[in-house]
């Protein structure tokens, strides 16, 4: 086999370069969602008390039929990099906090089924998140600052 230069292949084929990990967070959990969304009533199964699992023992937790599941289903998924359908492989491939996690899969944020369209919406506002609440705190503690240092003093 010859190996030429990716510039002059271009010149007589088309050419598509394929790089491992190739969607933003952003996309790889709107592409979750995506999935999700296909059958909005599909029942899926949450992962249980998460809480109540060893911290060592958590990135083991899997369920068949979870959210995580349905991604792992997903080849684009895979391709990208998403490497099983444990809690431990959706938090490293979906960037994802304990906090997030957790109001995601856990059993006592969402009982021990789910439909996927509400864990799509889920899915989307951790994708998007709404900083207008961060916003309207800052501004109530700072209108309440003064007040307050008024009332130490």
């Amino acid at each position: 086999m010859e190996h030429k230069p990716v510039e002059k292949l271009r010149s007589v084929a088309e050419v598509h370069e394929f790089n491992q990990g190739f969607l933003s967070r952003h996309e790889r959990l709107e592409r979750w969602a995506e999935v999700l969304e296909r059958q909005p009533k599909r029942r899926l199964r949450s992962l249980g008390e998460i809480e109540f699992v060893p911290k060592d023992k958590r990135p083991q937790l899997r369920s068949d039929e979870s959210p995580i599941t349905v991604a792992f289903e997903d080849p684009v998924l895979r391709a990208a990099g998403l490497k099983g359908d444990t809690l431990g492989d959706a938090m490293e491939f979906f960037e994802l906090s304990e906090g997030a996690s957790h109001r995601l899969l856990c059993s006592c944020m969402n009982g021990w089924s789910m439909e996927a369209g509400t864990t799509a919406r889920k899915v989307h506002r951790i994708a998007n998140p709404d900083h207008r609440l961060t916003l309207l705190t800052a501004a109530g503690l700072l209108t309440a600052a003064p007040a307050v240092l008024y009332l130490l003093s």
